[in-house]
């Protein structure tokens, strides 16, 4: 693999895509983002190998154990094999620390998604929230037999999230448009959360609002915008 200067480095991310090259400054402050874990692969174009970033000696430093015995930045405790640190990416997780994302974790299950798969389909009743770790996924509405599409979504977003409360019928059709993986949490395991961890589910809850806000205010933008020019 190319590089522009035997001082870069290449990182390979949670969703299987090759970030860089990037310098060593950007790299560390990355592995202090905790963006760079444990179980990351990286390209040093010194060497001209890959290797776990912990065996990269310019960064062993952030991976040694700390004097009073707390660990560096290591991988925590997977979901069915996803590491839980990966729910960080999802935008109304990303204020949570670790230990907050493993316990958060708890109450999730992983679904893998193949491309062109339905994930909730309109008119279905539903009780259960998505979360995007990887893929793309498409929202769409079919009006006399054609589709018409109301959204893309990406890695960080979520969908479903109504269902948690009313546990109705699906608006519209979710389907995968490249191989995902999502994070998936029932009405039913939410009401855990709330019961065990309130001081969870509280900023989840404001957080799911914030974002509904957000696209709403949207949309009535959009909305007033056309009106104007119609």
């Amino acid at each position: 693999m190319a590089s522009g200067s035997n001082t870069d480095f290449i990182v390979w991310g949670i969703d299987q895509t090759a970030y860089g090259p990037v310098e060593l400054p950007t790299l560390v402050s990355w592995v202090k983002d905790e963006r760079v874990t444990a179980d990351t692969w990286i390209f040093a174009a010194r060497t001209g190998s890959w290797q776990k970033a912990p065996q990269v000696p310019e960064l062993q430093m952030f991976f040694r154990p700390k004097s009073n015995g707390a660990s560096g930045p290591v991988a925590i405790q997977s979901v069915e094999g996803v590491d839980a640190r990966a729910l960080r990416r999802v935008k109304i997780l990303g204020g949570m620390s670790d230990e907050q994302l493993q316990k958060f974790a708890d109450f999730m299950e992983v679904e893998k998604a193949p491309q062109w798969s339905v994930i909730v389909k309109q008119g279905d009743t539903g009780d259960t929230m998505y979360l995007i770790l990887q893929g793309e996924l498409r929202v769409r509405i079919n009006v006399m037999g054609k589709e018409t599409i109301l959204a893309t979504l990406g890695v960080g977003d979520f969908f479903g999230d109504i269902s948690l409360f009313d546990q109705g019928p699906r608006s519209a059709d979710v389907v995968a448009n490249s191989d995902s993986i999502l994070l998936k949490i029932s009405s039913s395991a939410f009401e855990e959360l709330s019961k065990k961890a309130p001081e969870l589910a509280t900023p989840f809850l404001r957080n799911i609002g914030r974002t509904l806000s957000a696209r709403i205010r949207a949309d009535n933008k959009r909305l007033s915008d056309a009106v104007r020019l119609a």
